[in-house]
């Protein structure tokens, strides 16, 4: 049995400790919006906060987090607002298939929070891991801009 904290809430998993931290948050906690892309932490379509810091959830042993605070996209907006980065995801046309959106607005609000006036090569840099197909990486760009922005006004 492992405690974990995800999106403000305790959690006791009954799973083997190298269970990726990816399927708990799937498959037993049914919190889908974290994905699957390659797992082999090379995608980057997985990534959560853990502790503040992005991390790959397909190569994280839940055991390697026992006591950790997990967040996930889903903990990102409220039933009323969105987050900073989600609003300049969706001012900037960002998404397009969607599937890798949830990893890197997981990256680009663990960049801001790092870094809330970050330079084009520091997002680049910080994103570099997180594929697109799409090929959306001028729109995340932009986006992460506007949502700096956003961020130092509020």
């Amino acid at each position: 049995m492992v405690r974990i904290e995800v999106n403000g809430r305790a959690f006791d998993v009954d799973v083997d400790d190298d269970t990726p931290l990816l399927w708990v948050l799937r498959d037993h906690l049914g919190l889908t919006g974290t994905k699957f892309g390659c797992g082999v932490a090379q995608c980057g379509a997985c990534t959560v906060h853990v502790d503040g810091a992005a991390r790959r959830s397909c190569v994280l042993p839940i055991a390697t987090i026992a006591g950790a605070k997990v967040t996930t996209i889903e903990a990102l907006a409220t039933p009323n607002q969105l987050h900073a980065v989600q609003e300049a995801w969706l001012a900037e046309n960002v998404p397009q298939c969607g599937y890798c959106q949830a990893g890197q607005i997981m990256s680009a609000v663990a960049l801001l929070a790092a870094n809330p006036a970050p330079s084009d090569d520091d997002i680049d840099s910080a994103l570099s891991a997180n594929l697109c197909r799409c090929g959306t990486y001028p729109r995340i760009r932009r986006a992460v801009h506007r949502a700096a922005a956003a961020l130092k006004r509020a």
